[in-house]
C-alpha cells in the first residue's frame, strides 16, 4: 500500500511540532519557510532526516540537509514522498 503524500506531510508536521516545536496544535503552512526564518537549524535539520529515514524507510543524503531540500514543509515531504 502507497502511502499518500498528505499522509506523509500530515506525520512530518506532527514530528515537528511535537519534537522541534514542542506544541501539538500549531498549524504549520506547506510553504512556510523554516530553515531560512530560523525556525528550523541544523541540528533540527538532522533530526529530522533521521526521523524520516527510520519512518519511511528512505536515505536522506548529507547533501541535502539544508534550505535547498528542507526549507518548506511541502520541500520536505514532496523529498520523501517521492523515494517512496
Amino acid at each position: 500500500m502507497k502511502i499518500s503524500v498528505e499522509e506523509v506531510q500530515g506525520i512530518i508536521e506532527k514530528f515537528i511540532n511535537s519534537r522541534i516545536f514542542l506544541k501539538k496544535a500549531r498549524k504549520i503552512n506547506k510553504f512556510e519557510p523554516l530553515v531560512s526564518s530560523g525556525l528550523l537549524d541544523s541540528f533540527h535539520l538532522v533530526d529530522l532526516a533521521l526521523f524520516a529515514e527510520d519512518t519511511f524507510d528512505v536515505i536522506i543524503n548529507d547533501h541535502e540537509l539544508n534550505r535547498d531540500y528542507f526549507n518548506t514543509l511541502e520541500e520536505l515531504t514532496a523529498l520523501v514522498h517521492g523515494r517512496l
